[in-house]
């Protein structure tokens, strides 16, 4: 397996899973669609950089290394990396919280519905991303 099987391997698996979001959301799980969103964001992003030939590293955010090699991007998708990157990080903060909770954050309690629409919203923005580049 090379590099760019890869890259479509995680592409595949982040397109397969968009669909849990919508299931989620309508059983109002929004913490789950939080949690969900920021796996298929990794995978995609992930998938993005090996593509263009970077080992990602065995973290949840690589934001920072998708802006780091921007210059090894085509020039649309280099102009939407510091977005995606921002996106990668605020799903990365909410990532054990939506999970798992905390004594004074119960998961299912805290996560609205804008939070969810708005993790959908920018779920969709970078599986789109990483499908021009992955498919192109």
């Amino acid at each position: 397996m090379n590099t760019i099987s890869l890259a479509e391997s995680y592409l595949k698996k982040a397109v397969d899973r968009l669909d849990i979001l919508d299931l989620l959301f309508q059983k109002d799980a929004f913490s789950d669609v939080i949690r969900e969103s920021q796996e298929i964001v990794e995978l995609s992003l992930k998938g993005m950089l090996r593509f263009i030939g970077v080992e990602p590293p065995k973290i949840h955010d690589v934001g920072g290394l998708l802006l780091e090699h921007e210059d090894k991007f085509p020039k649309d998708i280099a102009k939407q990396l510091k977005r995606l990157a921002d996106i990668s990080k605020k799903l990365r903060k909410e990532r054990e919280l939506a999970f798992y909770g905390d004594v004074d954050f119960i998961p299912t309690e805290e996560y609205t519905t804008e939070d969810a629409k708005e993790a959908i919203r920018d779920t969709r923005l970078v599986v789109s991303t990483a499908r021009k580049l992955i498919r192109a």
